[in-house]
């Protein structure tokens, strides 16, 4: 009787601890976006790289993503203090705008997403990335109140910063040339930039700063 009673109580034990064991985190959904800065000398081609993720304990229980490409023998380490975070819709988004290459183009292909919680338990998700870059390089100038954009992107915008170089308000442009004072914009807004976008690609570019008042 006593061994069945402490078989029994051994059964119990064992379930609640089953219960107990964290569960791995799961990825959702997730993209790579391939975004173009203007480099002192050349175009720098950068990753927009998030994940949405699950875990049972919340996102603060989630510890580092990491980024492969097999091919290319290729690993980039995200930890949970440098990752970004926004929510979209309810939905948590974590990850990096800063994936590139010492020199060079990033690998197109398959990509092999990992994500680890403080519990060392992982998951992983494969991505792959295909684009190609469709346009030129984009420009935008401003001289006597009117800005002239040079550009074959489907979408433009301009990103407008205050004085102290703190994000205003973003601008979709309807034309390509006009009157600075045809934009409404606030009047904090001292430079702006512009920021180009072919969605169905999965690819935008982004210029440096210039000054409205030139």
């Amino acid at each position: 009787m006593r061994r069945f009673i402490f078989f029994v109580l051994l059964m119990i034990f064992a379930s609640l601890l089953i219960s107990c064991t964290k569960g791995e985190p799961t990825i959702s959904y997730g993209f790579l976006k391939l975004v173009l800065y203007q480099g002192d000398d050349e175009v720098l081609e950068y990753f927009s790289f998030f994940i949405l993720p699950d875990d049972e304990d919340g996102i603060e229980n989630l510890d580092e993503i990491y980024l492969y490409h097999d091919r290319e023998q290729l690993r980039w380490r995200i930890k949970s203090d440098e990752w970004l975070r926004y929510t979209q819709d309810g939905n948590d988004w974590i990850g990096t705008r800063s994936i590139a290459m010492p020199e060079g183009s990033l690998p197109r292909g398959v990509y092999r997403a990992v994500l680890v919680n403080k519990g060392g338990e992982s998951t992983q998700r494969n991505f792959t990335y295909d684009g190609n870059v469709r346009y030129p390089f984009p420009e935008i100038e401003i001289r006597g109140g009117v800005y002239t954009v040079h550009s074959q992107w489907p979408v433009n915008r301009l990103v407008c910063y205050d004085v102290s170089g703190n994000y205003s308000t973003t601008v979709i442009l309807s034309s390509l040339t006009g009157n600075v004072s045809e934009l409404r914009l606030p009047p904090s807004v001292r430079t702006v930039a512009l920021w180009a976008e072919d969605e169905a690609n999965f690819c935008s570019a982004f210029t440096d700063v210039v000054r409205i008042n030139n």
